[in-house]
């Protein structure tokens, strides 16, 4: 079966099976962290050249997403779209862009600190489409890359 016609959940799950074990339970943790704090939120997967990502969004348009699950071989951390207009009163993102920064993650359960909870929430406040307040986001594959570096170290 071509991965065209299996479900975007059986194209995910064969994504991430790309991934050292290590790096596949921080995925799936941090995915199943973020789906519990935003249920409507739209999950956009690319599976890039340089990186694995999974965009959780208000919308369908990726400009309106607010953070999203980045993985590499060396890796996986939690990208702030707008991350740099954040107040991080305890310096726990990283990056020196205009516009994102990141947590990076070593088993997920980073997500569910107090702190990082209200880098969430401020986030999703100051989002130009904040989260829907009820329904269920989609899984949407947006773009797999033919060529692609390795997803686990050499």
């Amino acid at each position: 079966m071509g991965a065209s016609k299996q479900s975007p959940e059986k194209q995910l799950d064969a994504f991430i099976a790309k991934f050292a074990p290590e790096h596949q339970r921080v995925i799936r943790a941090a995915r199943r962290i973020l789906q519990k704090r935003f249920p409507a939120a739209n999950e956009l997967v690319y599976d890039n050249y340089n990186f694995f990502v999974i965009g959780c969004c208000s919308t369908l348009r990726p400009s309106d997403g607010l953070v999203s699950i980045a993985a590499a071989a060396n890796g996986v951390g939690v990208c702030f779209i707008y991350g740099a207009k954040l107040d991080d009163p305890h310096g726990l993102l990283s990056g020196s862009g205009k516009q994102t920064r990141f947590l990076r993650l070593k088993d997920g359960s980073e997500l569910l600190d107090p702190r990082v909870e209200s880098l969430l929430a401020a986030a999703d406040a100051q989002a130009r489409v904040p989260m829907p307040a009820g329904g269920k986001g989609q899984l949407i594959i947006q773009s797999i890359s033919a060529k692609q570096r390795p997803r686990r170290k050499q």
